[in-house]
């Protein structure tokens, strides 16, 4: 077969990280048709960027102690994170006050609220924050914390700074995974707390997420379901759609482009 070139490669490494947990160098060269040399090449390339750890013989996720690096998220799902951040930037209007996580959903929401006048935005991420101070007239708040190179964020628990400082009028936030128990989670608990003290200051709460992370493990809650507002997603999360209905909650999925669905249809609620 012919070989895959160095992106396809690292994005179906990642792939079956997420999946199984665990590659081997013996199995990957076989199924991209390349020499064992280049695939350990790439996996250590995937270590520099924290997306992964080496191990003898192979490498397994990094998903027990960090999301992987921001870099490479952005590449992963980049289709549906653009259809998803598209479909919500309508909520956003001139003047609004907007919290904004570190997620590459954000990120990709944010391109799309570059034009909004008056806009303040919260955000614990460093790429956000940046893209707004570069490119826009908003005012950016960064509550501060401990900065995680891996998801070039700051984090800690940041509800403090925000307490008595007036609400905010709309939250977005990534998830590594949802629990109908326990509601939006995340990896790390550094960042879970940050995300916790944003949620606390938000009158809505959305979460923003492609339909791989339906059914991840993620250990660290930070909003109970009672404080979501709405789930936005794209159209691969249809079968789990009636769990969230039946928990009052409302999932609006959002057709990618090349799909054969439309624009955004509400799954949670009435459609």
């Amino acid at each position: 077969m012919p070989s895959v070139d160095e992106f396809d490669r690292a994005q179906a490494i990642l792939t079956d990280l997420d999946r199984f947990g665990r590659v081997q160098v013996a199995d990957l060269a076989r199924r991209f048709g390349v020499s064992t040399v280049t695939v350990r090449k790439d996996l250590d390339e995937l270590e520099r960027r924290s997306a992964l750890r080496r191990v003898r013989g192979g490498a397994v996720s990094a998903g027990g102690t960090d999301e992987g690096a921001f870099d490479m998220r952005l590449r992963h799902s980049t289709n549906a994170k653009r259809a998803i951040a598209q479909a919500v930037a309508p909520l956003v209007r001139h003047g609004d006050v907007i919290a904004m996580d570190s997620s590459t959903t954000c990120y990709f929401l944010a391109q799309e609220l570059l034009d909004r006048r008056h806009l303040v935005v919260v955000t614990n991420g460093l790429r956000v924050a940046e893209m707004f101070l570069e490119r826009s007239s908003a005012m950016v708040l960064m509550p501060g914390g401990v900065l995680r190179r891996s998801s070039q964020s700051m984090v800690g628990p940041i509800g403090d700074v925000l307490a008595g400082r007036g609400r905010i009028d709309h939250g977005f936030f990534g998830v590594v995974g949802l629990s109908p128990e326990l509601g939006l989670l995340d990896m790390v608990v550094e960042e879970a707390q940050a995300k916790s003290g944003m949620v606390a200051a938000c009158n809505e709460v959305y979460a923003l997420f492609d339909s791989s992370k339906l059914g991840r493990f993620a250990p660290h809650p930070f909003a109970a379901l009672d404080r979501v507002t709405a789930l936005y997603t794209d159209e691969g999360a249809r079968s789990a759609a009636g769990q969230w209905r039946e928990r009052g909650i409302r999932m609006e999925l959002v057709a990618v482009p090349g799909s054969a669905a439309g624009t955004v249809r509400a799954a949670g609620g009435v459609s």
